[in-house]
């Protein structure tokens, strides 16, 4: 459930018309294509998830798996209804998932509200249900947390960042959802660190120029 004070739109599918997706779980390889560690776990205890959608996953997982702290990243499918989704379904708009970033990350070395301060910075946090020139619902900015800690947190980010872009001239207001996390549905196996894969390839990151300032 969202929590706060957050202006995003509601998801146009309902469960009584999303795509029925399928049982199987889409296979993916468990070595992250940059630095060799396990895609799929299970983790060390000592890791924590954080789990974030900013638009098209491609960029958005490069600029998580460049943080030191970071043990791995994957790109997949959250926040909606379709089990197992394909990414043409999700970009049919009929499975109402976004596309996320799910990151595993060491807390003694960097912590949740330093992601938070990368998921404001390289993303348009006010634009509803796109990114730039990317349109549709799986493009919608959100933050899916892990427990209560994460979600005060996230909540606390959230207000202070819209503050931050109103001081710094920009008036429109924050549409950032925030919701507990459920199911974490990795996308392609193409789609795994796929800047990585193809360096030349499309990246629609970008932030809006205002430096998060955490408490």
């Amino acid at each position: 459930m969202d929590t706060g004070s957050g202006t995003g739109p509601s998801l146009i599918t309902g469960a009584d018309e999303a795509l029925p997706g399928r049982a199987e779980a889409i296979k993916v390889s468990d070595q992250h294509h940059v630095n060799g560690h396990s895609l799929t776990g299970p983790f060390s205890d000592g890791y924590t998830l954080a789990l974030f959608g900013m638009g098209c996953f491609w960029g958005a997982e490069r600029v998580f798996w460049q943080q030191p702290g970071v043990y791995s990243t994957s790109a997949g499918y959250s926040g909606g209804i379709t089990p197992n989704p394909t990414y043409e379904e999700v970009c049919s708009g009929m499975t109402a998932h976004a596309e996320v970033v799910r990151v595993v990350f060491d807390p003694a070395t960097v912590s949740y509200e330093d992601l938070l301060g990368i998921f404001w910075e390289h993303h348009n946090p006010t634009q509803g249900m796109r990114q730039g020139n990317d349109r549709g619902t799986q493009y919608r900015s959100v933050i899916f947390v892990y427990d209560h800690k994460q979600r005060d947190v996230a909540l606390a980010s959230r207000s202070r960042y819209e503050t931050q872009l109103r001081n710094a001239g920009h008036a429109q207001a924050v549409t950032t959802e925030i919701h507990d996390s459920g199911e974490y549905y990795f996308a392609e196996d193409y789609h795994q660190q796929y800047l990585a894969k193809n360096p030349s390839g499309y990246c629609g990151i970008g932030g809006v120029g205002v430096k998060y300032c955490g408490r």
